[in-house]
């Protein structure tokens, strides 16, 4: 196994990760701007009335998007297994 293909097996790790994680991420995001801005808007100063919005956003999100997330992670470790003897016998 040289440094190439270490490298193309990082940077596909890489990708795999960013893939998997934008969608729960983003709607997080998302969702505590808007609740940000429902508290500004309302001035309710309230820490932890963010929490709740924010874990439904995500749980909705995976349900959404767990499919993709998946079939994502699972193609890439088909790709790494199929690889294996080849980055054993170098």
């Amino acid at each position: 196994m040289n440094e190439d293909m270490i490298l193309d097996i990082m940077r596909q790790a890489l990708q795999v990760v960013v893939f998997t994680a934008i969608p729960p991420l983003g709607c997080g995001l998302i969702v505590g701007v808007l609740v940000s801005i429902f508290q500004t808007v309302t001035s309710i100063q309230e820490q932890t009335l963010v929490f709740i919005p924010k874990i439904m956003a995500v749980m909705i999100s995976l349900l959404f998007f767990g499919s993709f997330m998946a079939s994502n992670l699972k193609e890439f470790m088909m790709t790494i297994f199929m690889r294996m003897p080849e980055l054993i016998s170098k």
